[in-house]
């Protein structure tokens, strides 16, 4: 399955937040910078626990699947 094409990857996702709450804990981020900052925070996080939730229904589902054979 291939990603969409602006769609990033759990782990670039992962990344970024870590690179932008290292910042804020640095206090390298002025008062403007910060709001926009957390809110790509948050939409990374969204993302990212929506693709946990994917992964996991597959998972779950490819279990299943294995207990029916």
């Amino acid at each position: 399955m291939m990603a969409k094409k602006n769609e990033i990857s759990y782990n670039e996702a992962f990344h970024e937040m870590e690179i932008i709450l290292e910042k804020i804990e640095n206090e390298e981020l002025d008062i403007d910078q910060l709001s926009s900052s957390l809110k790509r925070v948050s939409h990374l996080m969204k993302l990212c626990k929506g693709k946990l939730r994917k992964t996991e229904a597959e998972v779950e589902k490819i279990l299943k699947e294995m207990d029916e054979d």
